[in-house]
């Protein structure tokens, strides 16, 4: 139902496939511009689903909120939308390449898991050594080394405890 005044909030969120609180979220960041008010009611023009298709678009691409922001409003007037996107893109890129990179390491891992035989984790050298716990990479798929430390504590300890049980026997 589409009054002459403009469209209802409602409206606007059925249309687009948002919740209506996503649309007050995005005016109150500033990603979208203040609708007009007729009895304290917000009204929309056609034109709010041309700026929702780029948030849209932009978040397909990863662009976070705030960069998406400055999108929109942190550049000159008079600089283009194709120039705006290719700064932006550029930036964005190299996250893009971290992102993949950590991907292929988690597929990585998951083959050699689903290929692995061993009957206990902890013998399973391929996954250990991609972890970094038998002299593989210091760093985990996450980059951190954190869970290196960890694993090769634990696998001291397990050891430890196997040779203690062996000779108690």
């Amino acid at each position: 139902m589409v009054s002459t005044r403009g469209l209802t909030i409602g409206e606007v969120a059925r249309r687009a496939a948002l919740r209506p609180s996503a649309i007050r979220y995005y005016e109150a960041t500033g990603l979208l511009p203040e609708p007009v008010r007729v009895s304290g009611w917000r009204r929309y023009s056609e034109t709010v689903f041309t700026r929702l298709t780029i948030i849209d678009l932009a978040q397909q691409a990863g662009f976070s909120l705030e960069e998406i922001r400055t999108l929109l409003h942190g550049f000159s007037p008079g600089v283009r939308p194709s120039v705006r996107w290719a700064e932006l893109a550029r930036k964005k890129l190299p996250d893009v390449e971290a992102l993949i990179a950590r991907g292929q390491a988690m597929k990585q891992l998951l083959i050699q898991g689903i290929e692995c035989g061993c009957p206990r984790i902890q013998d399973c050298s391929p996954i250990l050594r991609q972890a970094g716990v038998m002299g593989g990479p210091q760093k985990s798929a996450r980059g951190s080394s954190r869970f290196s430390a960890q694993a090769n504590k634990a696998m001291q300890t397990d050891g430890a405890s196997r040779r203690r049980s062996s000779a108690d026997r």
